[in-house]
């Protein structure tokens, strides 16, 4: 089915509809705060406000004002889109009635059902979602943290990163080198690094020709690897050089002061570096005592609550839930499933059985576009696909022309889902 935003808003709705049940005069309204207002805890805020017809006291708490998404944002690396377009405010989910807090959630008493926020308040709830996305694991990538990204960028999480990025390969020197430090598994939407480097390629085959791209890569192998290798033969012949582990690829230091990277002892001088590092979920659900030895905060398959306390759930990014890999898509659709749940635990509506899907297009170069996704129901212990499908190499132009196309009804669609 071709996705545009009329459909996929449609599915969205019909997947979601459930009748709430009336409370009783003059009782108090339930309440839910949400942590994080990206693709899982905007989309969770407005559905439960939404479909709830005001009978749950939504909160949203969400320091930045505008929402960057990190998904097309390789696209405006390739030029291919707008860097405004990326952005997203909160309005149209307050008008919806949800109470929109910026500010940073710090603490998390399960004891006592509240969330403590940098300004000193505390917000008090019934249920709560915790949608915080990723931070980076400290000392993953040698030579490298946090303070060191202005130097070598990650841009893996929403906001200017990407701008910087951007600038620093615009600025090549002729004939230079763009290094990417691919990240081990798992880590957020596992495409991504392949399309970066394919919208990399993009621009620097029509700037700098003579420039070259190195992967330095921990994995055996990566999503969508084949399509990608296929299409950096076909558009970019002789820029793209990947290293994996069997040539020292999990054995990479990076040096930002000297623009170097060493992998395996050998020392190679870059003009870009960007360092995108292992992955763990968002600082609060640490802080909240959600996360296990993994780093990520598993959760039960049926509905995404947390393993740790009944009254949380935890989605998206953040999650260790089985076979959905970690994307925006991912994780709009693990929101409508604890929306469904929260609204019907707290008003009595009907809750459906969960139903997960994800699908993760790419760009590889003008309307080359291809795609992988999957749909998901709850196993016993975990999340399970139980049907599959993947672009196959070889696909003639047109083919890839409306894949791309039918990203873009994807994109359109889905930030109205999430922001109205």
């Amino acid at each position: 089915m071709t996705l545009n935003r009329r459909t996929f808003l449609g599915t969205a709705t019909a997947a979601s509809v459930a009748l709430s049940a009336p409370m009783a005069l003059g009782q108090a309204k339930p309440r839910v705060v949400v942590i994080g207002g990206g693709s899982g805890g905007g989309t969770v805020a407005r559905y439960i406000a939404k479909d709830s017809n005001g009978a749950v006291d939504v909160t949203l708490i969400e320091p930045s004002r505008k929402y960057y998404t990190c998904y097309f944002s390789n696209l405006y690396l390739g030029g291919f889109w707008e860097f405004d377009a990326l952005g997203h405010d909160y309005g149209n989910i307050a008008r919806l009635g949800v109470n929109v807090v910026h500010d940073w959630a710090v603490g998390v008493d399960r004891d006592a059902q509240t969330v403590a926020l940098a300004s000193g308040e505390s917000i008090s709830y019934d249920r709560l979602v915790v949608a915080p996305g990723i931070d980076f694991v400290e000392g993953s990538v040698p030579g490298w943290d946090v303070s060191q990204q202005s130097l070598m960028p990650h841009a893996y999480k929403s906001g200017t990163q990407a701008q910087l990025l951007k600038h620093q390969i615009e600025n090549m020197r002729e004939g230079g080198t763009f290094c990417m430090v691919a990240p081990p598994n798992p880590y957020r939407c596992p495409p991504g690094p392949g399309e970066r480097v394919s919208m990399v390629a993009h621009v620097l085959s029509q700037i700098n020709p003579t420039a070259k791209i190195l992967i330095v890569d921990p994995k055996e192998n990566y999503s969508k690897q084949a399509l990608f290798e296929e299409g950096w033969e076909r558009h970019y012949p002789g820029m793209v050089t990947r290293i994996g582990p069997d040539f020292g690829g999990d054995r990479v230091e990076v040096r930002p002061d000297a623009m170097e990277v060493v992998v395996d002892g050998v020392v190679e001088t870059v003009d870009v570096c960007n360092v995108i590092p292992a992955q763990k979920a968002g600082k609060i659900a640490e802080l909240a005592g959600l996360t296990n030895d993994s780093g990520w905060a598993p959760v039960l398959p049926s509905d995404m609550r947390s393993r740790m306390d009944e009254n949380v759930f935890v989605l998206g990014d953040a999650s260790a839930q089985g076979a959905m890999p970690k994307s925006g898509f991912s994780a709009n659709s693990q929101a409508k499933v604890v929306a469904n749940v929260i609204r019907g635990e707290l008003t009595g509506s009907r809750i459906f059985p969960a139903r997960y899907s994800n699908t993760c297009w790419s760009l590889i170069a003008t309307d080359d576009g291809v795609k992988v996704g999957a749909n998901y129901e709850a196993g016993d212990d975990q999340i399970e696909s139980v049907s599959s499908f993947i672009s196959q190499t070889g696909e003639d132009a047109e083919l890839r022309r409306q894949t791309y196309e039918e990203s873009i009804g994807w994109y359109n669609g889905i930030v109205a889902d999430i922001f109205g």
